[in-house]
């Protein structure tokens, strides 16, 4: 949520960035609420000051055995004007707080303005891409021919977009998972946290995923629950409503969680495979950090998720990207794509972005010194520490072999009782 000053002193700059982000969002209208928001409660205040100057004349005149008839129509008739002028403000700051909820992030300065993912610019490329001396598969082709990913199973369970995970596949997952919390507690200082994967809905409220991507969420029925879409919205929770200490900054927490989404518009995109499904898992990376810190916090925050890419081997480039393709709570992002020979092209791996006080000012999260003196809000940092399923997805097509089997990356291995190789069943 953006600061109504900050909006109020800047009305043409947030206008440009609405423009800028592509938003579907009625300026003028949300501007004409403000302007009568502000203008009855005005009203209210101008009445309810006649209001108690009307009350001090009757007790006086009381006191003084005056005729107090007329001061006190008057008064009762002031009393009919603020109940009146106070029932449509609370209509007009429902409005208004609704509008207010829609309004995205402002762009940082350094991000590229464009149109779409097309305008995104490259920042730098790590490692080599495998040559294969024969036609590369695709993730969902080797999943098959080595019975790990079942896709068939998954439909008759639930339906389309889900797997089931066999033997070597459902090893790899959680060997993934543990490989990379504990490379972000171990050598980044991240702490551990494992949260609730159902939260309510002022967790959604807080960290940008409602109202804006209501139709992209799983809600309980009959109950006011939602299943996560990501360990961002409980991790970040944690502290709503609290005052954090500048003395305890940064706070690291890593996640791991199941992440569940209707993926609402994506219908026909990466139909096969496991690079878009309704479950998936995840290991998030949630940072609070000092306001004047948080851009080159960002940028260790995208090193630690390169990190664990580098250890596995697996070459990748990262983006920034534009504001036309911007999250709706971030300020600026850098994706991370994976090479996927597959499919002969860099796919989003993990998305890390600094959020400043957008999240935390919808949270109630505040900040004070060490002096107890209030610091407005922290800023949030989150990231992918990276998409588990994607990172299968990049191995299986990275390390392939042309018999279909698979090399297992050495960082792997002690995960996987010393297991060097996938190969395809014999029978």
């Amino acid at each position: 949520m953006l600061d109504l000053k900050f909006i109020r002193k800047n009305p043409e700059l947030v206008k440009e960035a609405l423009l800028n982000r592509h938003m579907d969002f009625d300026w003028d209208k949300f501007m004409a609420l403000e302007q009568k928001r502000r203008k009855l409660i005005s009203q209210v205040e101008g009445l309810k000051e006649e209001k108690n100057k009307a009350s001090q004349l009757v007790a006086r005149a009381k006191k003084e055995g005056k005729d107090i008839q007329e001061i006190t129509a008057r008064l009762s008739q002031t009393s009919a004007q603020i109940k009146s002028i106070e029932k449509e403000l609370k209509i007009i700051e429902e409005q208004f707080a609704q509008y207010c909820l829609q309004i995205p992030n402002i762009p940082h300065s350094s991000v590229p303005v464009g149109q779409d993912e097309n305008d995104n610019v490259e920042v730098r490329v790590w490692g080599k891409k495998p040559q294969f001396n024969f036609k590369p598969r695709e993730h969902w082709e080797l999943g098959a021919l080595l019975g790990g990913l079942d896709f068939p199973r998954a439909a008759k369970l639930t339906g389309s977009r889900f797997v089931v995970m066999w033997d070597w596949a459902a090893k790899l997952e959680r060997a993934l998972i543990n490989f990379m919390l504990d490379v972000h507690t171990q050598e980044h200082g991240y702490q551990e946290v494992l949260p609730p994967f159902i939260v309510n809905e002022n967790s959604m409220l807080a960290t940008g995923q409602l109202p804006k991507f209501k139709e992209d969420l799983f809600k309980l029925e009959n109950l006011p629950y939602y299943l996560i879409p990501t360990a961002e919205v409980p991790v970040i929770n944690l502290h709503r409503d609290e005052t954090l200490s500048s003395e305890d900054l940064p706070l690291n927490y890593t996640a791991y969680t199941p992440c569940f989404r209707s993926e609402a518009g994506s219908y026909g995109k990466d139909t096969k495979g496991i690079i878009r499904q309704h479950q998936f898992d995840k290991v998030e990376l949630i940072r609070f950090v000092h306001p004047q810190n948080s851009y080159p916090e960002l940028e260790t925050l995208v090193q630690q998720a390169e990190k664990i890419l580098q250890l596995l081997e697996l070459p990748y480039r990262v983006i920034v990207l534009c504001t036309g393709d911007l999250g709706f709570s971030a300020a600026k992002t850098y994706d991370i794509e994976v090479w996927l020979p597959g499919q002969n092209k860099y796919r989003e791996i993990s998305s890390c972005s600094n959020c400043e006080d957008f999240q935390a000012r919808r949270a109630n999260i505040r900040l004070k010194d060490k002096n107890n003196k209030r610091l407005k809000h922290p800023h949030i940092l989150n990231g992918s520490g990276l998409a588990v399923g994607r990172t299968m997805v990049a191995i299986l097509e990275n390390y392939q072999q042309e018999d279909g089997s698979i090399v297992i990356p050495k960082v792997l291995r002690p995960y996987l009782k010393g297991m060097q190789k996938i190969t395809p069943p014999t029978s």
